[in-house]
This record gives C-alpha cells, sequence and structure tokens, in this order.
C-alpha cells in the first residue's frame, strides 16, 4: 500500500471527522468500518474492484459521469451533460432542447454530437516506477518530455488491443502515475431528454442555488458491433450489454440517510501553495469571469433568441454561464474567508517541521521557495495569455491553426507527435471539426474576436506579441475600423466554414498551408512559429515544476502522516468515490435550509417565462397532486432534489448517488453555491452537493413524458 493511502491504523478515528476525500476505489477497504458505520450495507472491498459492481456499472463520458442502468446500455446521466447532444440534432424547426426528446423505439434513438464516447474503466496500474525510469538526471524541458515519452509509450502500448482508450494520470503532482485502460465506445446515441424547462429548470438564476427544482437527467445508449466490440456508429450495430447495471430505487433516500457518488471529478486544487492561491484569487478568476460574461453578452446581442445561430451557441452559452457564476462564487466566498492566511500557516508549520530535522532540511528546504518563483514564471504574461485563451472560442482562427499545427505535426514519426495530434487522436480531431457545423456562426465568431483583439491591442506594448500586431497592423495608432473591415474581409473570404472544406485540410501538407490564399489559415501560418516558441518556454517550466512540486507533496503527506491525518489526492479527472449524508445546512446566520425540495417549489417559483416556465402539464399534474407511486408521506409530495455532504467538484456531474446497497437514489448534478470554494478548501459546514431525487426522475418520466419503453427497460426497486 502507498504511504499516501490511508493507514488502516487510523480509519478508526477519521470516522469522526467530515465527510472530506475524493478516494481513489482501491483505499476504500482501508475505510471499511467508516463506511459501515455510515450506513453502506456492500462490502467496500466490491467498490475498490473495477470489474465488479457496483464500480463496472459506472462510466465516463469524458467530462462528464454517467452509468449503467439496463442490461440494454442504457445510460442515464445529467440534462446538461447531454446538452451538446441535444443541441446537435436541434434546429429551429424541430428544438428537442425546448420540446424534449423520447425516442420509443431503437430505431428512433438519435447519433450523439461527433466524437461523443462511453468509457468504461477496467484497469488501472501503478506505473511510476516506469515513468521516472532514468530521468533523474534531466530537468526542464528536457524532463517535461522525457515524462511525456513514457506516458505515450505506456498508452500505445496498452492500446495494442483495439476498442481501449488508456491515460496515464498524475497524482500528486506527479509524485505517483497510474496508467487506466478504458474500453471506449463509439457509436452513443440520444434516447430520451426532458424539455429544457424541466432538465434546465431555473437556469443560470438557480444554478449552484439552493432550494432548486431541476430534473437534470438524460439518457443516451451505449452501441457495439455484433461481436459485442467497439464499432463507429452503423444501423448493424446492436445495444452494448454491461456487465452490470444500477437498480433504480423508487423509494428513495431520506434526511441522514448514507449516500455514495462514485464518478470523475475534474480538478480541485487543495495543496496549491498560498502563491498560487493569491494569484488565481487576484487575477485569473475575476479576468476570467469577466471574459466569459463579456463573451456571453456578445453572442446574445449577435444572435437572436430562437434562431438558428442562437441554437448553435446554446451549449457554448451554458458552458460560459456555469463557470462565470462559478468563479463568481469563489471570489465572493474568498473574500469572506481566511484562506490565504489559513494557507500560510499552513506552510509555516510545515516548514518548521522541515527544518527541525536535518535530513528534511536538506530534502525539502528549498522545494517552497522554487515552487514559488516558478509560479510567478508561469504568470508573468497572465493578461495577455488569457485573452489568447479565450480567442480560443472563435472556431475559425482555433481551427485554422489546429489544422496547421497538424500537418507540422504529421510530418514527425507518430511517437514524436504533440499529444492530441497521434493517429489515436484523429477520430476525435476529424468529429471536432464536424460538430463545428452546429456550433459556428460567422457573425458572432466575429463579434467575440474583435472584441478580445481590441482588448489585446490596448495591452502595453511589451507584452503584446510581434507576430500577431503585424497581421492586424496593431501599433501605437491602432485603428479599430480598419481592423473591423479586416476582419470583414476575412470573414467572408474564408472557406473553413465548410465542412468538407475543414476535413479536406486535415490531409494538407505545411506548403499547402503555406499557399493558401484563406486568411485565416494565413494568420496561422504566420503566428506559428512564435506559438511555439511560447510553448517551449511553457514546456521548460512545467518541467521544472514536474520535478519539485512531487518533492513538496511528498513533504505534506509525511508531516501529515505524524499527525495521523490521511491525505487523499487532488481530483485529476480519474475514478474516485466519495460518502456523505443527507443532510441540510445553514448558509447564512438565522438561516436553514432542509435537504429536500417538493413539486409544489415548482409551481410556487414559476412565472411562465424562461427560465421558470414548467411544463403546463407538469403543473397541472402538481396542482392535481397526482403524486402517484413516489409520494413521500413525510413531505406529503415528490421530492424533486435533494442536498448531502459528499465531496464532489466539476466532472461529477452525472454521478450516480447510491444509497447503502449501491441502488442509484438520484444523480448528482450541481454544489450550493457557498461550496464552491471548496475546490479550494473544504469546509463540512457549507460543503453540499445538490442531486436529481431518482423519484422526480420516475414521476417525470412516468407522468409527464410517458416513456413508459424506458421504465420497463430499467430494474425499478419500489
Amino acid at each position: 500500500m502507498k504511504k499516501w493511502l490511508l493507514p488502516a491504523a487510523i480509519a478508526a478515528s477519521f470516522g469522526a471527522q467530515a465527510d472530506e476525500g475524493m478516494w481513489q476505489p482501491h483505499q476504500l477497504p482501508a475505510l471499511a468500518d467508516v463506511l459501515k458505520a455510515k450506513g453502506m450495507e456492500i462490502s467496500a472491498d466490491n467498490i475498490s474492484k473495477l470489474t465488479e459492481f457496483p464500480m463496472n456499472a459506472v462510466i465516463s463520458l469524458g467530462g462528464c459521469t454517467a452509468s449503467f442502468v439496463s442490461p440494454k446500455g442504457l445510460v442515464v446521466t445529467n440534462h446538461h451533460c447531454a446538452y451538446g447532444s441535444i443541441q446537435y440534432n436541434s434546429t429551429a424547426d424541430n428544438n428537442l432542447l425546448a420540446n424534449g426528446f423520447l425516442a420509443k423505439s431503437l430505431d428512433e434513438e438519435l447519433p450523439a454530437a461527433p466524437g461523443s464516447r462511453i468509457y468504461v474503466t477496467e484497469a488501472i496500474t501503478d506505473v511510476t516506477a516506469k515513468v521516472n525510469d532514468g530521468l533523474d538526471k534531466l530537468s526542464g524541458e528536457a524532463f517535461y518530455k522525457g515524462v511525456e515519452a513514457k506516458e505515450k509509450a505506456l498508452v500505445a502500448e496498452c492500446e495494442q488491443e483495439k476498442g481501449y482508450s488508456c491515460k496515464v494520470y498524475s497524482f500528486h503532482g506527479g509524485l505517483e502515475y497510474y496508467l487506466v485502460k478504458q474500453m471506449e465506445i463509439r457509436d452513443v446515441r440520444l434516447v430520451h431528454n426532458p424539455a429544457a424547462s424541466v432538465g434546465k429548470y431555473g437556469g443560470d438564476v438557480d444554478n449552484w442555488m439552493w432550494p432548486r427544482h431541476t430534473g437534470d437527467y438524460s439518457f443516451y445508449r451505449a452501441y457495439v458491433g455484433k461481436d459485442g466490440k467497439p464499432a463507429d456508429f452503423s444501423k448493424d450495430n446492436v445495444p452494448f450489454e454491461p456487465k452490470s447495471f444500477l437498480k433504480v430505487s423508487a423509494k428513495g433516500v431520506q434526511d441522514g440517510d448514507f449516500v455514495m457518488v462514485a464518478g470523475y471529478p475534474g480538478r480541485t486544487n487543495r495543496y496549491r501553495s498560498a502563491s498560487e492561491v493569491a494569484n488565481q484569487f487576484a487575477s485569473n478568476y475575476p479576468q476570467s469571469k469577466q471574459l466569459r460574461e463579456d463573451i456571453i453578452s456578445l453572442i446574445k446581442q449577435t444572435a437572436a433568441a430562437g434562431s438558428d445561430e442562437r441554437i448553435k451557441y446554446e451549449s457554448t452559452l451554458a458552458s460560459l454561464a456555469n463557470y462565470a457564476k462559478n468563479f463568481g462564487s469563489m471570489l465572493e466566498f474568498y473574500g469572506k474567508s481566511s484562506m490565504l492566511d489559513d494557507r500560510k500557516a499552513r506552510e509555516a508549520e510545515l516548514n518548521r517541521w522541515i527544518s527541525a530535522d536535518a535530513k528534511r532540511q536538506a530534502k525539502y528546504g528549498q522545494t517552497l521557495a522554487t515552487l514559488d518563483q516558478l509560479v510567478a514564471q508561469s504568470n508573468q504574461h497572465l493578461d495577455r495569455d488569457l485573452l489568447l485563451y479565450y480567442m480560443g472560442y472563435s472556431y475559425a482562427k482555433d481551427t485554422a491553426e489546429r489544422l496547421y499545427r497538424l500537418a507540422h505535426e504529421k510530418a514527425k514519426s507518430d511517437m514524436d507527435r504533440e499529444p492530441g495530434y497521434q493517429e489515436r487522436d484523429m477520430e476525435r480531431f476529424k468529429a471536432s471539426l464536424e460538430r463545428m457545423e452546429r456550433r459556428y456562426a460567422p457573425s458572432v465568431d466575429k463579434a467575440i474576436l474583435l472584441e478580445l483583439l481590441k482588448r489585446y491591442a490596448a495591452l502595453p506594448a511589451e507584452q503584446r506579441l510581434a507576430d500577431l500586431d503585424k497581421f492586424f497592423g496593431i501599433d501605437k495608432k491602432f485603428d479599430e475600423k480598419k481592423l473591423v473591415k479586416q476582419l470583414d474581409k476575412m470573414y467572408g473570404a474564408t472557406q473553413l466554414g465548410d465542412k468538407d472544406m475543414r476535413l479536406a485540410w486535415m490531409d494538407k501538407s505545411v506548403a499547402d498551408f503555406k499557399a493558401s490564399k484563406d486568411p485565416f489559415i494565413q494568420l496561422a501560418v504566420a503566428t506559428f512559429d512564435g506559438t511555439m516558441a511560447r510553448e517551449q518556454e511553457e514546456k521548460r517550466l512545467e518541467g521544472e515544476l514536474l520535478k519539485v512540486r512531487p518533492a513538496y507533496m511528498e513533504a505534506i503527506i509525511a508531516y501529515n502522516k505524524e499527525l495521523g491525518k490521511p491525505v487523499y489526492a487532488d481530483a485529476n479527472s480519474s475514478l474516485r468515490v466519495t460518502y456523505g449524508n443527507v443532510k441540510g445546512y445553514s448558509p447564512k446566520d438565522g438561516m436553514f435550509a432542509v435537504p429536500f425540495t417538493r413539486l409544489e417549489g415548482i409551481t410556487a417559483k414559476d412565472t411562465g417565462v424562461d427560465p421558470f416556465d414548467a411544463p403546463k402539464k407538469e403543473l397541472e399534474l402538481i396542482n392535481a397532486k397526482q403524486y402517484g407511486d413516489f409520494h413521500v408521506k413525510s413531505l406529503d409530495s415528490v421530492p424533486v432534489n435533494f442536498l448531502s455532504t459528499v465531496d464532489t467538484t466539476g466532472g461529477n456531474s452525472g454521478s450516480p448517488t447510491l444509497n447503502g446497497r449501491a441502488e442509484l437514489v438520484g444523480l448528482l448534478f450541481d454544489g450550493v453555491y457557498e461550496s464552491i470554494i471548496g475546490d479550494w478548501a473544504y469546509d463540512d459546514n457549507i460543503n453540499r452537493s445538490i442531486h436529481v431525487d431518482s423519484r422526480y426522475m420516475l414521476w417525470v418520466m412516468k407522468y409527464l413524458d410517458h416513456a413508459d419503453n424506458l421504465l420497463a427497460e430499467m430494474d425499478i426497486v419500489e
């Protein structure tokens, strides 16, 4: 057992602590007593085994989590996780986002958005020694490339078995590495989504808020070839038969009940240094929040509501709004908290512990100072780098740059290519170009790029880039009208808006790009060398960070071990398990939020205007008190959403919420506004996750959408 895993000797003492922790499955047997005491009925050993129930029913969508809920490959996840596929299949004349969708038979199911995948995790292998072998004397860019080469070699060996996707995940900043092997199901189809007035009820107003009344669920189905192996979309494919699937509880949970969530949380930063905390909250979050809000306004001003252009950007708008509000909460609660002082105090204690021992001083003495120096170097061009990052919302500019990079990478051997441009990545690359067909409108794209270039032009000259300045004629006498005319010509002349033309460029040479008259390709060519030079410097810095951060984490782990405190790794999109109880909270003095909302809360909020415009039929059912099989006596209604203390973050969206018998009692889809700061610092008093209650999902499916075929397919526990 690795030294950073939870020692069995301290598991009992941990039981009295908060429900903090995103645990790797193989850590759970050490928590068996804690889990049993809290209410888990199945064996902790079972949860640690990825090929056994219930873990083999939990799957990744590559950004969200989902789970199998039938023997015919039926998959349930959040509405907002399927949003891109719903949007991709929507038009102004057939708006599945607004109206909802239900396939009554297999042949009515719709292909999900290009590139949609279902990943079934089958194995996790410790490869730390293999990654580090022979790299100890390297530094900077050489170390970065050395790690990258080891990872690519491990992935290539793992993916020799067709139909699998493999990835090396770094834990504790590079202290340990694990190879994850997943079956990659490529034929994914949309089966059912409620109308947005159910699945997104409350919209951005209610996002991250409590009380909540959102039916955030949708269904996919996984398909494979007749041989049972992953295959590209074909009418001849058959539903995938998972090794196990989750039963869906119609009984649900009550206040205080044990719940457990298995999923793929994205990123947390609970071990970042004080200098990293200060930089993120003083600069990165404020600027990112403002940029996202401004891009949202530009899209809405340029594309009228209900137009095909607006439908193309609905998924983008949802993503932008989600994180703009996320960043706002981060900043609000950071300003009220003592997080920075706490982090400084933690580092001071760590330094005192290091200084108290000569061996520790020799090993870790300069670690934190070196880390702070590298962080400062990484952020010296933050204002410019953020603007360049958000220019990626210009599909025309971003697509041209990616295609030209591909032409350069294809001239190399596959193992020497940049990750993302290897042969294993080409299907995903092609799918991204295909998705652009329903994600791109020239008028919107131009408005976004114009605004960001104007802000870029206002930067001090020493912050700007010579090649970008030259291409757009940006100098001391910046002429906005001239820039507008140039962009008008560029968007009028580019052929990248045509899908066939985009796809054709995947096979072009560097010489073809240099000879092109397409203005966005000319832009990509003109700025390529400068982009590569900046990337090289970024890799040098990242290589240095990869050398120092593991030592920093090793010191933290050793220090906490002496204190008898368990250490879990920060979230990194790998499979984790977290547990807790259904529980309300007190968001402010004098106020207590109960853990359940009811159907009647929908009618209380409803205005008939988006985003509080529940379907007329739903309001009629509620007013008639047609609770059916899902009435809960203690609530005298049907529960809609509930709160729990499980420790989650982005990427956990769609995660199955399980009771002690591993039955699905809900879907995790959000956190309360006060808990967003939990990505950086956990507080058991305000850390609450929000779940769709399984009883509300079943109620809507039965009485509102009449999804009887799906209800009959699932194993519903009364």
